[in-house]
């Protein structure tokens, strides 16, 4: 039988480590269970809180998941899955917020973040763009297509029209791997390559292409400059 929030030492509840520490100290499963507050019989909230991140496969999983699913699960219920899905969808908004409102985004962390965040719901492929101006800010986001589990399709002429309309200089290519691999395919490497030269040709410079997976992305400039060199 797990142990009870209530039955801890005061300095090992969730609630109160955070107060005294901050959000930062503690665990995901710990941060789950303030939001849940309570377990069920023989399970409590924090061995409630793993049990799920276990069986979704960590928190991007959590955050797949719609309010039915968990509201099955036992012990959650609509209250407790309504807290869950408040914090995820105000984490995606925070994300939005600070990408709209960055002075730059010639630095990949903040739109890194940012997708990892947008994208971890999807459970298809999803390739699309950000439009920036001169001085690498945001104009416009764009889902330019949504494919299978495995792969997305990509217009390049559809994307440098909307660039275009945007009055962009440069764009930030994305995409996501609903598989969790946050390896490049050769098929990836190949579509920035092809980008890049069409976004030279047109006079709107692809800037990046980051992939996200599983909760986590990667800078294909960082990784494979030699894609983006003319």
């Amino acid at each position: 039988m797990s142990q009870c929030i209530r039955d801890m030492e005061p300095s090992q509840r969730p609630r109160e480590r955070l107060l005294e520490y901050g959000p930062r100290s503690l665990s995901d499963a710990e941060l789950l269970a303030i939001l849940t507050r309570t377990g069920r019989r023989g399970c409590g909230a924090v061995a409630e809180a793993h049990a799920l991140l276990a069986d979704a496969g960590g928190l991007a999983g959590v955050a797949r998941l719609d309010l039915n699913e968990l509201v099955a699960r036992p012990g959650l219920g609509p209250a407790k899955a309504a807290s869950v899905l408040a914090a995820i969808e105000l984490g995606q908004r925070l994300a939005k917020a600070e990408v709209r409102t960055a002075e730059r985004l010639d630095q990949p962390q903040i739109a890194g973040e940012f997708l990892v965040q947008r994208l971890q719901r999807e459970s298809r492929e999803v390739f699309g763009f950000i439009s920036l101006d001169g001085r690498h800010r945001f104009l416009a986001i764009h889902d330019l297509t949504l494919g299978t589990r495995t792969q997305a399709p990509v217009d390049g002429a559809e994307l440098f029209r909307l660039a275009l309309l945007d009055r962009a200089s440069g764009v930030l290519l994305f995409h996501n791997h609903p598989s969790g691999d946050l390896e490049p395919s050769r098929d990836d490497l190949d579509l920035t390559r092809r980008l890049v030269l069409g976004g030279q040709f047109v006079g709107v410079s692809v800037h990046d292409h980051l992939l996200v997976a599983g909760g986590r992305w990667i800078s294909l400039r960082s990784a494979k400059a030699e894609l983006f060199t003319g």
